[in-house]
């Protein structure tokens, strides 16, 4: 049987008008994101209620109109809104702009957030203003759609990690979300304790979308992938599994292990699934921002520093300096030092594919970083990334012999061997 199917049969999913679903003592949790609809998002909202009212016109009595589904959790007599949160605070907005005098349990909850607070004032003036261009008669076929022809699909569960795991499985279908936000959800529900989930959310959502996009799919993935000699690709739903970690109570012996590890990550190690998730996602945003501050500020990495600026090797960088950054990357994370004949040998590495190649795509990255011994096409092929996770003394990296050349039917980029050779 389908587990969404299963759960649903197993709690309760009915179907309500949207102000049925707003009598409903419903309160919005700590751990919840922000409020981040704006005026677009309402715009759009705005528009489907307009169509749902002509399209009920056209075909009275056989249409309704679904405005999604929402995820409650149900807690002693309050309901929790797991999923569903945005839609459900703009229609209170649309129902007190619609009636002054109108009441619900979300309309006492103190938003403390300046992001939300921010938006629900912003969306309120643009629901506000698009009413009164409206007459008293739309405005009535609003309030009666909001009533009867406007319908949610509510599904009410008893237990929150039953709540997550039906967020996890809706927002896999259909509209994509990006697998960062698959794996928090994921997280979440191996949480038990509710201030740790809090606080997870919290520091979840400190932080921007698109860097922690940027941290797996430039860092942590590739990493992991070159780590095992395996060429890596898109971060995408599929490969979450690789981040779902191992739950707390494994008896397995690698689990034992990993349970201990914490706050000592390891790219290519597995962690304990939960509160430490979170932790990891912190702790290399955190070093990732160290590195880069070091390689800018140390005068020991200047000449490193001064060709990555230097905007005449524009072309194919942005491969060979993201190379750079993983290597270092994983170098630091197994040694936790700024070895500078180490940092150096490393760059050397990864920019001599960009002094081999007339042409620089991800596919050359991929082949190179995993050392395919390609030996007639690179200067030094050397699976580095994986040599990194074996090693034994950093010594080991910092002593690896690189040749430094250009050739012959690749002159365009013999200057920036000869900056090599200078570091």
């Amino acid at each position: 049987m389908n587990p969404i199917n299963s759960l649903q049969q197993s709690n309760s999913s009915m179907l309500l008008s949207v102000e049925e679903l707003l009598r409903k003592n419903l309160v919005i949790p700590n751990y919840q994101r922000p409020y981040k609809w704006t005026e677009r998002n309402i715009t759009d909202l705005l528009l489907d209620i307009q169509k749902s009212i002509e399209d009920h016109k056209r075909y009275p009595g056989s249409f309704n109109y679904r405005v999604g589904t929402i995820i409650l959790h149900k807690d002693k007599d309050q309901y929790e809104i797991v999923d569903g949160q945005q839609r459900v605070l703009s229609f209170v907005l649309l129902k007190l702009c619609l009636n002054s005098e109108f009441s619900c349990s979300l309309l006492n909850q103190n938003f403390t957030n300046k992001d939300t607070q921010k938006n629900l004032y912003e969306n309120y003036k643009t629901i506000r203003e698009w009413l009164l261009s409206l007459s008293d008669q739309i405005k009535s076929e609003i309030n009666q759609a909001l009533a009867g022809i406007l319908e949610v699909v509510v599904i009410t569960v008893s237990e929150i990690s039953e709540a997550f795991q039906l967020f996890d499985s809706q927002n896999s279908r259909g509209k994509a979300l990006y697998p960062h936000d698959l794996l928090k959800a994921y997280h979440l529900r191996e949480i038990h304790d509710k201030y740790d989930m809090q606080n997870a959310v919290v520091k979840w959502e400190s932080k921007r979308p698109k860097k922690i996009r940027e941290l797996f799919d430039l860092y942590l993935f590739p990493i992991w992938n070159w780590s095992k000699r395996r060429k890596s690709g898109d971060f995408s739903a599929t490969n979450i599994d690789i981040y779902k970690g191992i739950g707390r109570d494994s008896t397995y012996t690698y689990a034992r292990r990993a349970n201990n590890a914490m706050p000592y990550f390891l790219i290519t190690e597995p962690f304990i699934a939960g509160v430490d998730f979170f932790a990891m996602v912190e702790h290399y945003m955190q070093m990732l921002q160290n590195i880069k501050e070091e390689i800018d500020s140390n005068k020991d990495f200047g000449q490193i520093k001064k060709i990555l600026e230097d905007k005449s090797f524009a072309a194919g960088m942005t491969y060979a300096r993201n190379l750079f950054y993983c290597a270092l990357f994983c170098y630091y994370d197994r040694f936790h030092n700024f070895d500078i004949m180490a940092v150096k040998k490393l760059f050397v590495w990864a920019m001599m594919v960009r002094v081999d190649m007339q042409s620089l795509g991800f596919d050359t990255i991929n082949r190179y970083a995993i050392g395919l011994g390609d030996n007639d096409k690179y200067s030094n092929a050397l699976p580095v990334i994986s040599m990194i996770t074996t090693a034994r003394k950093h010594t080991d990296i910092s002593s690896m012999r690189l040749n430094i050349w250009a050739k012959e039917n690749n002159k365009k980029w013999s200057g920036l061997a000869e900056m090599l050779k200078n570091i």
